[in-house]
């Protein structure tokens, strides 16, 4: 008599999740998947992991439901087990979720880290972080930026976004801006593949991170593992930078799975040294040091720049900032408010009068975002509601620190300047000394 499989349900958002099934459960005999649930990101679920992806022990695909609903679906399935599956949620909150799953009668999983890291043949270089918005993406340009001066070819593969059409994201190459419009990108995806294309490097993403490593491997001397919320790396790092923010001291020790990655790091970044209070830089570095004394300290500045400060003097100046930085970033401003402070605004506008369709559902979500607006364009409704949101405000200046041209995606019916930060070396020792060490 064949054993029984056990019942699982895997918890996620649209990346981790997927990963971790790939990884851990998929073509495992032990376990029965019934269903994912989705939460964080907006319509995400009510859809199916597909067959061609969950193999053959799934020959109808895989349901993703709502994590609303996870105490009625244990109840209802007889659950055996759920993996905790997705990112930058408080401690707090884990243990909650937690407490809704043994209160139901399943036992509650977190599946290693190194359980679900994929070996590669070819040098890693793992970007990572501790939360959401403390400054990944100009450091992964910077670390690229060092091995191409080293004459290195390099492939960046970016933590997964896959919000879309699941079959058709399976393993996806972006070296264009035309291959933003092939795979209707989301403006999220925008934010984080537009840098590296600008830089000539070719950047991957998707579901399936095996086939995508066996892609990536064919074309790079090294890949750069850029990745996303404070998630851990998908493949198994030969150096793990991972950045801290001090302007949220203490936060990297209060997020899943930031603390991990504080633990994991071989090289602990703290970022923004310019803009935060010293005590709190110090604050971070001795939580660096208490935690994780092996990890070698590097401080950075984040370098603000703007293309016309002139233009921001005396003006009332509508914020955007980058999406995910202020939901579950829980960021209270960005690159765009310091620059309006810095160059003389006079006030700032709030949006919130003006907001249209979804963005009304993502402020009633995060009501502590204020006086911002989040660049917020999972699908081609919300972007459009990010267009209408922006003509309707009134304001004279529109101060864009999201990443990506939004012109390119919308019409702003009124003037707009494009800030941004980028990587800078605060004092020694510098990331690129740790990096020309480790792969020279």
């Amino acid at each position: 008599m064949a054993k029984k499989r056990e019942k699982v349900i895997i918890m996620g958002a649209a990346g981790r999740d997927f990963h971790n099934f790939n990884t851990y459960f998929r073509g495992n005999e032990r376990y029965d998947v019934l269903c994912f649930t989705a939460t964080q990101i907006p319509d995400i679920d009510n859809r199916e992991y597909p067959a061609q992806l969950a193999g053959s022990l799934y020959p109808q695909g895989i349901p993703i439901l709502s994590d609303h609903d996870l105490f009625d679906l244990i109840k209802a399935h007889d659950i055996d087990l759920v993996a905790f599956s997705y990112s930058d949620v408080p401690h707090t909150e884990v243990m909650h979720k937690a407490s809704i799953v043994t209160a139901a009668g399943a036992d509650f999983m977190i599946i290693g880290a190194a359980y679900t890291m994929i070996s590669s043949e070819k040098p890693v270089i793992s970007v990572c972080a501790v939360r959401t918005g403390c400054g990944k993406s100009q450091t992964s340009r910077k670390v690229i930026q060092v091995l191409q001066d080293m004459g290195k070819k390099v492939v960046a593969v970016r933590h997964p976004m896959p919000y879309g059409d699941l079959t058709r994201q399976v393993v996806q190459r972006f070296a264009s801006y035309e291959d933003f419009e092939r795979h209707e990108c989301t403006i999220e995806e925008r934010e984080e593949y537009e840098p590296h294309i600008r830089m000539g490097v070719v950047i991957y993403a998707g579901v399936d991170y095996g086939e995508i490593l066996k892609k990536a491997e064919e074309e790079a001397d090294v890949i750069v593992w850029d990745g996303g919320n404070n998630d851990t790396p998908f493949y198994r790092p030969d150096l793990h930078i991972v950045v801290f923010d001090p302007h949220r001291p203490g936060h990297e020790t209060l997020y899943h799975p930031g603390e991990t990655n504080l633990l994991l790091a071989d090289v602990a970044l703290i970022n923004k040294v310019d803009s935060a209070v010293p005590e709190n830089v110090e604050k971070v570095r001795r939580a660096i040091e208490q935690n994780n004394p092996r990890a070698r300290i590097v401080l950075a500045d984040s370098d603000l720049i703007a293309e016309d400060p002139e233009q921001v003097k005396g003006k009332s100046v509508l914020v955007i900032e980058d999406g995910p930085t202020l939901t579950h970033g829980e960021m209270e401003y960005g690159a765009g408010v310091i620059a309006a402070r810095r160059f003389g605004a006079r006030r700032l506008v709030d949006p919130r009068p003006f907001l249209s369709g979804s963005l009304q559902e993502t402020f009633a979500k995060y009501p502590n975002i204020g006086t911002l607006l989040p660049a917020m364009g999972y699908g081609k409704r919300q972007i459009k509601d990010l267009e209408q949101t922006i003509n309707q405000t009134e304001c004279d200046l529109v101060l864009s620190a999201t990443p990506i041209d939004l012109t390119r995606l919308i019409s702003i019916n009124k003037p707009m300047m494009q800030v941004r930060y980028e990587y800078k070396d605060n004092s020694e020792p510098t990331l690129e000394s740790i990096v020309r060490q480790k792969m020279g």
